[in-house]
């Protein structure tokens, strides 16, 4: 058993008009009443709901007001440089921690033989407690192609989701999702945390290969839960959250594919994807998400230029 710590973890929350969600995700945090608990910065990215006006009642929650939406990495770097402790805990406003979550993760990062792991996760169940798958590997060339035509739908091993495993064991993997990314400060500084070019998605994908690179663990933690319903704000901006994540996978495939492999998935992106989309949709019949994903596309051929005049392509 370890013995107890206090004030080991900052939290790290990211708010971009998520309602209601975000006082709960909050309420868990304070409701807990962990020792283990520093602070928790949440970083209000130019919400314009209101949202961030209930967090007023809680004493030990430091609000910072960027006035824009900087994105999520450039957010949580703002929110993680204020604080000191030891671990920095990113959780989505959209999840939950449970009253043993905190003291459970530390427990598991103290342990004698763990002084290499540099980020945890923990399993995460929605309303209808169904866990979800996530876990990733890192993504290959071969793997965002496959996505391209939905090929990784009836091939699963092809993606780097780990849809065909049911996450109930622990086990070391490549990356834990964002939602609840817990991470040693000394490494995240030492790679000055997020990399702000991803304005929202991959970016945490992006961190955990960095930080595998130099030698530490990534650990998935099945006997530890907490809540995550997904989907978040992004759900209300459809069109938009297709160009980020596209925009996302297109950086991060020149930043650790070299030039060859990534302009084959932006080609891929660019000229097969789009059509396999809206053949998808029309044949379920979602006019709505043909258009949706036509704006999109609309917005990354804006974007592209752009970014490859800025001689991106050569990160």
């Amino acid at each position: 058993m370890v013995s107890k710590v206090s004030n080991k973890i900052d939290v790290v929350i990211v708010n971009w008009n998520s309602g209601e969600q975000l006082f709960q995700c909050v309420s868990s945090i304070v409701e807990s009443g962990d020792e283990n608990l520093a602070k928790t910065f949440v970083v209000d990215n130019g919400s314009t709901d209101g949202s961030e006006a209930r967090l007023q009642s809680f004493t030990n929650v430091h609000l910072i007001m960027a006035g824009q939406n900087l994105g999520f990495g450039k957010a949580c770097n703002l929110g993680a440089r204020q604080g000191r402790a030891e671990y920095i805990l990113f959780l989505n406003p959209d999840a939950a921690v449970y009253p043993a979550s905190l003291t459970s993760v530390i427990e598991f990062m103290e342990k004698p033989g763990n002084q290499d792991v540099g980020v945890c996760g923990v399993q995460l169940k929605d309303e209808s407690g169904h866990i979800s798958r996530s876990c990733t590997r890192f993504p290959t060339v071969l793997g965002f192609l496959a996505h391209t035509v939905g090929l990784d739908h009836f091939i699963p091993k092809l993606g780097h989701f780990m849809r065909e495993w049911d996450h109930a064991s622990d086990r070391s993997v490549d990356h834990v999702i964002g939602a609840f990314y817990l991470i040693r400060r000394e490494i995240f500084d030492q790679l000055h945390g997020f990399d702000e070019r991803f304005f929202v998605y991959l970016e945490d994908l992006d961190l955990s290969r960095r930080v595998k690179s130099e030698g530490w663990r990534v650990e998935f933690l099945s006997h530890i839960q907490a809540f995550h319903k997904g989907g978040g704000t992004s759900d209300q901006i459809k069109a938009r959250r297709l160009f980020y994540s596209q925009r996302s996978k297109i950086i991060y495939s020149y930043k650790h594919f070299g030039f060859f492999g990534a302009t084959s998935v932006l080609l891929s992106t660019l000229l097969l994807e789009p059509l396999s989309r809206t053949a998808i949709s029309a044949l379920r019949g979602s006019l709505s998400s043909v258009k949706e994903t036509w704006i999109a596309y609309g917005l990354l051929i804006g974007w592209l230029p752009k970014w490859i005049f800025k001689g991106q392509t050569a990160t």
